[in-house]
This record gives C-alpha cells, sequence and structure tokens, in this order.
C-alpha cells in the first residue's frame, strides 16, 4: 500500500513542478459534454443548465454553467497548460478571446439524434 502512496505521490508533485506557469501550448480548444462545459448553455432554449446555485458554489465567480461545484476538468488542464485565464465559453467569447482558444463543450451534447432530446426545445 505505501508503494502506491508513494507512486501516487510522484506523480502528483511531477505534475506540479511541469506546470510552471509557462504556457505550454499558444491555444486550447475544448469539445465535450457537460464535463467540460462552462457556460455554452446558460442562453439556451433547454433544460440542461447550471447557472444557479448550489452549482458553482466553491468557484471564485459563483455559477456561471459549470457542472460542478468548482473548477472543471478543462479549467485544470488550462491551469496545468500554463493559461493565466480559463478558456471562455464559445457563446459569450468575443473577437480576441478566441485567440488563447474556446469552449464549445454544451451539456447534453450526444452524437446521435435521440440523445438528451427531452431537454431541448427546438425552435422552428
Amino acid at each position: 500500500m505505501a508503494t502506491k502512496t508513494n507512486l501516487l505521490f510522484l506523480m502528483f508533485t511531477t505534475t506540479l513542478l511541469l506546470a510552471n506557469g509557462d504556457p505550454q501550448v499558444p491555444c486550447y480548444f475544448i469539445f465535450g459534454d457537460s464535463l467540460m462545459d462552462n457556460g455554452n448553455n446558460n442562453r439556451l432554449l433547454t433544460e440542461a443548465k447550471v447557472d444557479f446555485p448550489p452549482y458553482g458554489i466553491d468557484f471564485a465567480d459563483g455559477p456561471t454553467g459549470r457542472f460542478s461545484n468548482g473548477r472543471n476538468s478543462a479549467d485544470i488542464i488550462a491551469q496545468l497548460l500554463g493559461f493565466d485565464n480559463f478558456i471562455p465559453p464559445f457563446a459569450t467569447a468575443k473577437g480576441g478571446d478566441i485567440l488563447n482558444g474556446v469552449n464549445y463543450a454544451s451539456g447534453a451534447a450526444g452524437i446521435r439524434d435521440e440523445t438528451a432530446q427531452h431537454l431541448v426545445h427546438f425552435m422552428s
């Protein structure tokens, strides 16, 4: 058991050492579902929204549309890659925002037409 703990500690400290604050890549584009969404659903006609408490209770900006109580995995990866700010959602990105990347992830996203069909209100 001690060996597994030591290995986990070594991996964690190595990750911290590699994340030295210098950008490791010029930009970061994110595609995914609710695991990566950071606010793209806020203005959509869908029931898959989380821009209200208790979502975001541990996030500095409060509820932002992340399907978590704080940072999501895309935020953590952006920090490890050395970005100064979180990657903005596509829905609110403007002009120069896209130079560092954009988050296209959307909660209830799916490949098949039947995926989350009950959550989305299509406009015709």
